[in-house]
């Protein structure tokens, strides 16, 4: 009779195989069949190779403040014009990937068409912003991870948050802590099509702290670090307001937005 030792051996090598062939790994973006070759981890096991190099992967010079990459010769730290004279509440924000592509189609399809198996795609992708430079020194054990709210009849009707799905799964992963400490008190409209004031002008006063019941055991806030977790950063405005409530409320000490895609 084989051990038990051989069965697990014979597994590892014929497990995936016999997987494929029952239930074939396709392309999350194109359809296209993907080879019994291609790696089982990572944005490769959800992408084939054509559609993965179509990914903008952002790198320096990028602002240092939000992230949006610059496409000349920059030699020092500098603030983008999206930021440029704003008071920004947040720390800095990381994104690893542009917006656009696969990715951008991805993102809708999680959030507007509650495909909830691309959340571990997704976080595939934001996985790489805990790589920054300015956060490779730190225990983010340590730290927070907060995610952006919705509004209770949002969420209710799209059946989810996107950004606590990615906050849990990526807290399993990484062993960062994670709670949701903000809530939406305002149903405010959609931000998508509204100039960067207009967005500025729409949130405020959207987040508050989210209150705790007397019988529950409140999340330690003050001097904390917080991750702040969102799908998307666009102008900023929705993180700046989260991360001003954060601050100005809960006393934590810094706030560093991370996001799976900058638009």
């Amino acid at each position: 009779m084989p051990s038990l030792d051989l069965l697990r051996c014979f597994w590892q090598k014929a497990g995936p195989v016999i997987l494929d062939g029952i239930y074939p790994r396709v392309c999350r973006h194109c359809d296209k069949l993907l080879p019994s070759d291609r790696p089982r981890t990572g944005i490769q096991a959800w992408l084939c190779k054509a559609c993965e190099t179509e990914l903008t992967e952002i790198a320096p010079p990028y602002c240092r403040v939000c992230g949006e990459p610059y496409d000349g010769a920059m030699t020092g730290a500098f603030r983008c014009w999206n930021c440029e004279g704003r008071r920004i509440a947040f720390d800095f924000a990381v994104s690893a990937f542009k917006a656009e592509g696969p990715l951008r189609e991805m993102i809708h399809a999680f959030k507007y068409n509650r495909d909830l198996s691309l959340r571990a795609a997704l976080v595939d992708l934001l996985r790489p912003a805990l790589l920054d430079p300015r956060l490779a020194s730190e225990d983010l054990t340590q730290w927070l991870m907060v995610p952006v709210p919705l509004h209770p009849l949002r969420q209710m009707w799209r059946g989810f948050n996107q950004s606590w799905e990615l906050c849990t799964l990526l807290s399993q992963q990484t062993g960062i802590p994670t709670a949701q400490i903000l809530r939406r008190r305002t149903r405010t409209r959609a931000q998508a099509r509204l100039s960067q004031k207009a967005r500025q002008a729409n949130l405020r006063g959207a987040f508050a702290l989210r209150p705790a019941f007397p019988w529950q055991r409140g999340t330690r806030l003050k001097g904390r670090r917080i991750l702040l977790v969102d799908d998307v950063l666009t102008t900023g405005a929705t993180a700046h307001e989260c991360a001003k409530i954060l601050k100005r409320h809960a006393g934590v000490e810094k706030v560093v937005v991370i996001t799976a895609a900058r638009g």
